[in-house]
């Protein structure tokens, strides 16, 4: 009898093993559609945005707007979103959260990354003052670049 007991206790050993495996397998499908069926590994920044879905990419020419370049490098090292999400109707309210308490500097524009129109701009955007030529043209050139795109679409920037 015992050794019938002992292969009983193999078996149930073997049952509770072999349900425990299942119930983590569906825990990971469902784990899976919760995070809508891709498994994402960056991590949003503190200040927001993430790498996560961009619909579009554009290389900013840093060699026609060099300070601005400089200064989307420098933000997006600092931890700012290298991602703008499209948000028009919120640009002249981020502009005002995100200048307020810049002072305004005789020869010089003060430049935001994240931009006004962009959802990740607004209080906490890194401001630095660059000459107006090299902050409007990248502005202009920025404009155009992202003219044909809806609010709500997620563009990365890349600066090399």
């Amino acid at each position: 009898m015992s050794r019938r007991r002992r292969r009983n206790k193999g078996k149930g050993s073997q049952r509770i093993k072999k349900q425990i495996f299942t119930l983590v397998a569906m825990l990971m499908v469902a784990l899976y559609a919760w995070v809508g069926g891709e498994w994402s590994l960056d991590l949003p920044s503190q200040l927001g945005g993430s790498n996560k879905h961009v619909d579009h990419t554009i290389t900013f020419p840093s060699e026609r707007y060099p300070e601005t370049a400089k200064h989307i490098k420098t933000a997006i090292n600092a931890g700012h979103s290298d991602v703008c999400t499209i948000d028009r109707s919120g640009a002249e309210s981020n502009r005002d959260l995100s200048l307020k308490g810049v002072p305004v500097k005789k020869g010089k524009d003060r430049d935001e990354w994240p931009m006004a129109m962009c959802a990740e701009g607004g209080a906490g955007a890194d401001i630095q003052y660059i000459s107006p030529k090299d902050n409007r043209g990248a502005g202009s050139w920025v404009g155009n670049q992202l003219s044909t795109y809806p609010d709500g679409t997620r563009v990365k920037f890349v600066v090399k």
